[in-house]
């Protein structure tokens, strides 16, 4: 059951990294973000304001838990930043498989700090998963994308293993509280901090002369919606009995499938072929690993 609830937040985040490509291009990535949190805040608000109607402060109502999630949306905070600005600059069939690379990085940590143990099958899996991260790298030269000289994919391995700290630590948070309440009050302590931070960022970016102007797009509002409904999956997921967050990971990052075909058919992106071939060793790796969760 937890696997169909993975496939499924997969699925939701393939159109979501749509969204924000449509979103960003062009235009300014930080009211992108923070209008993408506020709307997020909003949607999961319903849980927060039925819990206070019924004296409940959520989280064990204690300041520890409500700690926790800000610890939560801080992680979140260091990951999307770099990540916004990387799909901004970078090929969906670059950027995609570049995201794809944190189950790798999660698995390392699920091993070490949660004691999962995985079979030779999974192991097959991870090591696909490797090579399939040298051919995207391989492929990003070609196209001027440098693992060591291009800004814009250090900021996307960036993300990545944020993105990777922070699925290790929802792990963590779900063995304590309901994946609703941490979704909501999440939500909101995310606008909150993301706000500050782009109040901060923004003053930097008028000092140095820089920066684009904001335009409004619909795709702008896609993007909580299509986030939330892949969140709420994922911890669902997560929550089940004898679900692995190292498997319920690589699931999702399946949804490099969705992005990467928009990216070759409305973008025209370069080198399919190439990438079409990292792209299969990438979902052979999911599957194994799928695969192995079952035996």
């Amino acid at each position: 059951m937890w696997v169909g609830f993975a496939i499924v937040s997969a699925l939701c985040l393939g159109f979501y990294d749509i969204m924000k490509k449509l979103s960003v291009r062009g235009n300014d990535v930080l009211g992108v973000l923070l209008l993408n949190t506020v709307f997020e805040a909003l949607l999961m608000s319903p849980v927060i304001v039925g819990g206070l109607l019924h004296g409940s402060m959520g989280l064990d109502g204690t300041a520890a838990g409500h700690g926790l999630i800000v610890a939560k949306a801080v992680i979140v905070l260091l990951s999307w930043l770099p990540g916004y600005f990387a799909i901004k600059h970078l090929p969906l069939t670059i950027q995609g498989p570049i995201n794809a690379s944190r189950p790798v990085m999660v698995l390392l940590g699920a091993v070490v700090i949660f004691g999962e143990r995985l079979n030779w099958v999974q192991w097959v899996g991870i090591l696909l998963g490797f090579a399939s991260l040298f051919f995207i790298s391989r492929i990003g030269s070609r196209e001027g994308f440098s693992f060591r000289g291009s800004r814009w994919i250090m900021l996307s391995i960036a993300a990545a293993v944020m993105g990777a700290v922070s699925a290790l630590y929802d792990k963590y948070l779900l063995k304590r509280f309901d994946p609703l309440e941490v979704q909501a009050w999440y939500s909101l302590y995310q606008s909150l901090l993301m706000g500050c931070a782009i109040l901060v960022l923004r003053r930097l970016v008028r000092r140095g002369g820089g920066g684009t102007r904001f335009s409004w797009r619909w795709s702008i509002l896609f993007i909580p919606l299509f986030l939330t409904a892949a969140d709420i999956a994922y911890f669902h997921a997560l929550s089940l009995p004898d679900s692995m967050i190292s498997i319920v990971s690589m699931i999702r990052r399946g949804s490099v499938v969705v992005p990467f075909v928009y990216g070759v058919v409305a973008l025209h992106e370069r080198n399919v072929r190439a990438k079409l071939v990292d792209l299969t060793v990438l979902m052979v790796s999911l599957a194994l690993l799928v695969i192995g969760s079952t035996l």
